[in-house]
C-alpha cells in the first residue's frame, strides 16, 4: 500500500505521456505548417506589392480574374491551363484502363507474371526524366506525324511516369482483398469477366483507385521537364515562359495553381473517405436474417 501511494500512479503516468505526445504532435504540425505557409505568404506579398515600392495593390489579381483580358495579353497561359486540364483527365483514364484490368488478370490467371510486371512498372523511377525524354523524342516524332503536335499527346509519356506510383497504390488495394475467391464466386453465379472486374473487384479497391488517381493528378499538374524538352505546352511551361515577361503574373498563377491542385486533391481524398465511412448498406431482411440464430439441421 505504501509503495502504491508513495510512488507514481500508472494512471498519472499514462496521462502525462499522452499530454507529452499531444504537445509533440502540435509542435510537428506547427513547424510543418510554417514551413509550407511561409513561401505562400511570400508569394502573396510579392503579387500585392505596388510598382512604386510602397503600399499594396490588387491589380495583378484583377488581371488574373479577368479572363478576357488574360486571354488577350497572355494567350499561352490559357493554352497551358487547358492542356493541363485535358492531360489530367486523359492520363488518369489511360492509366486506369491499362493498369487495373491488367493487374487483376495477372493476379487471377498469370501469377507468375506479377514480379516481371512489378519490375516493368517501377522501372521509370530509376530512369532520370532527361533520359526518358531522349528515348521518347523519336517516338513522339511518329506521334506528331500521326496525331499532330498537340500537347494532349503528352498523356502517353505521363502514363509511363505515373506507373510506379499508381501500381503501388492499386497493388496495396488488391492485396487487402481475396480477389480469387470473389471472382470465383461471381463466375459461379454466371457473371462475365467484365462484370467481375467492374462490379465485384473494382468497388472493393475504390480507395486504391482514388489514391492512384490522386498521385497521377499531382504528377501531371507539376510536371515540367518532359513537356519543356518535347516542346509541348502545359501549365508549368506556360508559367515559366510567363515569368520572363511578367514575374508578378507568373507568381500569381503559380499560387493559384497550387491552391486549385490542393482543392482538387482534397476533394478526391474526401470522396474516398466518405465512401468508406458509409459502408455497405443492409436491407431490412438482411438485418433480420443476421440477427436470427442459425439452427442445426439434424
Amino acid at each position: 500500500m505504501a509503495a502504491v501511494t508513495g510512488g507514481t500512479r500508472p494512471g498519472s503516468l499514462g496521462r502525462r505521456r499522452r499530454r507529452r505526445q499531444a504537445v509533440q504532435r502540435w509542435v510537428v504540425v506547427a513547424v510543418t505548417g510554417v514551413f509550407f505557409l511561409l513561401p505562400l505568404i511570400a508569394m502573396v506579398e510579392f503579387t500585392t506589392r505596388a510598382p512604386s515600392g510602397s503600399g499594396r495593390t490588387l491589380d495583378v489579381w484583377r488581371t488574373l480574374a479577368d479572363v478576357g483580358r488574360l486571354s488577350e495579353q497572355y494567350p499561352d497561359l490559357l493554352d497551358g491551363v487547358t492542356a493541363s486540364a485535358g492531360l489530367v483527365v486523359l492520363t488518369v483514364l489511360l492509366m486506369l484502363v491499362l493498369l487495373v484490368p491488367t493487374m487483376i488478370w495477372v493476379r487471377l490467371r498469370l501469377p507468375w507474371l506479377r514480379r516481371p510486371m512489378e519490375f516493368a512498372c517501377l522501372l521509370p523511377l530509376t530512369v532520370p526524366a532527361i533520359v526518358l525524354v531522349v528515348g521518347l523524342a523519336p517516338v513522339y516524332a511518329w506521334v506528331a506525324y500521326f496525331l499532330g503536335p498537340s500537347s494532349l499527346t503528352l498523356c502517353f509519356a505521363y502514363t509511363v511516369l505515373v506507373l510506379p506510383y499508381a501500381y503501388r497504390a492499386i497493388d496495396t488495394g488488391l492485396s487487402a482483398i481475396d480477389v480469387r475467391t470473389l471472382s470465383e464466386a461471381a463466375r459461379s453465379l454466371g457473371a462475365g469477366w467484365f462484370t467481375v472486374i467492374a462490379r465485384v473487384v473494382l468497388p472493393n479497391i475504390r480507395s486504391a483507385v482514388l489514391s492512384a488517381s490522386f498521385l497521377s493528378v499531382a504528377l501531371v499538374l507539376g510536371e515540367f521537364t518532359v513537356a519543356n524538352l518535347l516542346s509541348r505546352t502545359n501549365v508549368q511551361v506556360a508559367i515559366n515562359l510567363l515569368g520572363k515577361r511578367d514575374p508578378s503574373i507568373s507568381v500569381a498563377v503559380s499560387l493559384t495553381s497550387l491552391v486549385i491542385a490542393f482543392v482538387l486533391l482534397l476533394v478526391l481524398s474526401l470522396a474516398g473517405v466518405r465512401r468508406r465511412s458509409r459502408g455497405p448498406r443492409r436491407r431490412p431482411d438482411q438485418t433480420v436474417l443476421a440477427a436470427t440464430p442459425v439452427q442445426e439441421i439434424s
